[in-house]
């Protein structure tokens, strides 16, 4: 009963039958007026930060520009929902040749599954230590919500070659839109094994709620004040 709790307990009632209280599971959903609801939430958070940021989005540009050689912006392929890829913005916190330099470091791999993890990755530039500490690298994501391709809450964008590993039950993940932030965002972050970041996914995917989602959101607010796990 433990278990089950754990992975549907938004989703479970208990309704009386002839008496007898009996456990009544409401399978997910995925499609109709919550989603729609949570998509109007995003465009208009999203939209409005977008525009409260823009002396910040400016201060960051100009401190990578005179950091390191390279593009303000990174952008790389991540799968969405259903399994539709989409180039995901990021604000560029590794030297250009980072990918080039990933065949060298793999044998330091931190990670316990297909993500490299590296707590003291030498690709990671001066000024990208410091967005990456506080999760400011991922600001331009806000604009992957703004068009639909990702939500401002949900499970983490996985990498093409991550999904190519999924085992069948993980691909789950890919039921709703990924977030800029979820539950692998508050509770620990690179910190977290791949298991337990996949398990906090699929719950999020089987349970989400618009309550769930704001908790979430303020709970990353105050992650932002605290940072732990981000590297």
């Amino acid at each position: 009963a433990s278990s089950l709790t754990n992975v549907a307990g938004p989703r479970i009632h208990f309704r009386p039958v002839e008496g007898l209280p009996l456990m009544h599971v409401e399978l997910p959903q995925f499609e109709g007026g919550k989603h729609l609801l949570k998509r109007v939430f995003d465009v208009a958070m999203s939209a409005v930060a977008l525009l409260m940021l823009l002396p910040v989005f400016a201060v960051i540009a100009i401190a990578i520009r005179r950091d390191s050689k390279g593009p303000i912006l990174f952008r790389q392929e991540r799968v969405g929902r259903n399994g539709k890829t989409f180039k995901m913005l990021k604000f560029r916190s590794m030297v250009q040749t980072a990918e080039a330099d990933l065949a060298a470091l793999l044998e330091k791999n931190e990670g316990s599954g297909p993500l490299f993890k590296m707590k003291n990755d030498p690709r990671i530039t001066r000024v990208g230590r410091f967005l990456r500490r506080l999760s400011l690298d991922e600001l331009p994501q806000f604009w992957n919500v703004l068009t639909g391709e990702m939500s401002l809450v949900g499970p983490r964008p996985p990498l093409q070659t991550e999904v190519e590993d999924y085992e069948r039950y993980v691909h789950r993940r890919l039921y709703i839109k990924p977030g800029l932030t979820g539950m692998w965002q508050v509770n620990g972050r690179s910190d977290l094994s791949w298991e337990e970041s996949v398990r906090l996914d699929l719950y999020y995917v089987e349970n989400w709620s618009l309550t769930g989602d704001l908790i979430i959101l303020w709970r990353t607010l105050r992650v932002f004040a605290r940072p732990v796990g981000a590297y």
